[in-house]
C-alpha cells in the first residue's frame, strides 16, 4: 500500500473504504501533488478486490477548495498544453465516477469548482449544516470544466444549471439539497454517509454494481434499454447465495389467508 501525503485511504473490514483529502492548512485544494496521489490512489482502489463502497470526504474546514487555477494555466503553455494540463486534474477525481461499486460524498465545508466535481460524480451526496457548493468558474471568466455542466444538468436541469454556472452562485447547507444538489441532509454527513456505505457493504456486491449499472443506464439512455438490463440484473440476482430460499419464503406468507379473509368467509355461513 502507497504512503500520501495529501490523502488517507482508510480501510474498514466490511469493504467500506474512506477516502479524505488531507491537506487543510491548503482546505484541501487538489495541487500538483494531491493530483498526482488521487491518480495514484485510483489504481489502487480499482484493484481492491474486497473493496464493497467508497465514501470521499474532506479533512479540516474544507470539504476540497477546487483545483490549483495557477498549476493549470499557467505561464508560458499555448492552448494545447493548457488543455493537457487540465485533462491531467480531471483523471485526478473523474475515476471515482467510474468505480463499479456505489460511492457517497460526505460535504461540510467548501466544495468549490473541482472540489464541487468531486461531491457531484459520486452517486450519493451528503451535505451538512457547513457544505458549500460554489460553482464560481465564471466571477473569473473561466469556463466550467471537469464535467461540472454535465453533473449539475443531470441534477437540477437544464435552465438552472446554466443560470447557476452563469451567475457563480455558492449554495450552502439544506439549499443544497433543496436544489438537488445534494442527496441527503444531515447534520452528520460523513456519519449519515458511512451508515449507508455500511449498508452497502453487506449487499452482494453484483447486486450493488448492478442498481449502479442500470440507475446510471436511466440517466444515460431509454427505457428499453433499461429494461433489458433490469431483466438480466434480476435474474442473475436470484441466483445469489439466500435469494432462493427469500423466495421461497416469501412465497409462503402470500399463500396464507390473512385474518379478515378468514373471519369474512367464516361470517358468511
Amino acid at each position: 500500500m502507497t504512503a500520501y501525503t495529501t490523502l488517507r485511504l482508510e480501510r474498514h473490514d466490511d469493504g467500506v473504504r474512506v477516502l479524505t483529502l488531507d491537506d487543510p492548512d491548503k482546505r484541501n485544494a487538489i495541487g500538483p501533488e494531491m493530483r498526482d496521489e488521487l491518480i495514484a490512489l485510483a489504481d489502487e482502489v480499482r484493484g481492491d478486490p474486497e473493496a464493497r463502497a467508497l465514501v470521499v470526504t474532506g479533512a479540516g474546514t474544507a470539504f476540497c477548495a477546487g483545483a490549483d487555477l495557477n498549476a493549470i494555466f499557467h505561464e508560458g503553455q499555448g492552448p494545447a498544453e493548457t488543455r493537457e494540463s487540465e485533462l491531467s486534474y480531471y483523471r485526478s477525481f473523474l475515476w471515482v465516477r467510474d468505480l463499479p461499486f456505489p460511492t457517497i460524498a460526505a460535504v461540510d465545508g467548501h466544495a468549490i469548482g473541482a472540489g464541487a466535481n468531486l461531491a457531484l460524480v459520486c452517486d450519493i451526496v451528503v451535505a451538512g449544516p457547513g457544505a458549500k457548493f460554489g460553482i464560481t468558474f465564471s466571477r473569473i471568466g473561466l469556463h466550467p470544466g471537469g464535467g461540472c455542466t454535465h453533473f449539475l444538468t443531470q441534477r437540477i436541469g437544464a435552465g438552472r444549471a446554466m443560470r447557476l454556472v452563469l451567475r457563480g452562485d455558492t449554495v450552502v447547507g439544506q439549499d443544497a439539497h433543496a436544489h438537488g444538489l445534494a442527496d441527503v441532509y444531515a447534520e452528520d454527513p460523513l456519519a449519515e454517509a458511512l451508515d449507508t456505505a455500511h449498508l452497502v457493504a453487506r449487499l452482494h456486491p453484483g447486486l450493488a454494481a448492478d442498481v449502479k449499472r442500470t440507475v446510471r443506464l436511466s440517466d444515460e439512455s431509454g427505457f428499453d434499454a433499461v429494461l433489458g438490463y433490469e431483466s438480466w440484473a434480476q435474474a442473475s440476482s436470484s441466483f445469489h447465495d439466500g435469494v432462493r430460499d427469500s423466495i421461497r419464503a416469501a412465497g409462503r406468507s402470500t399463500s396464507r389467508p390473512r385474518v379478515a379473509d378468514s373471519v369474512s368467509s367464516g361470517a358468511g355461513k
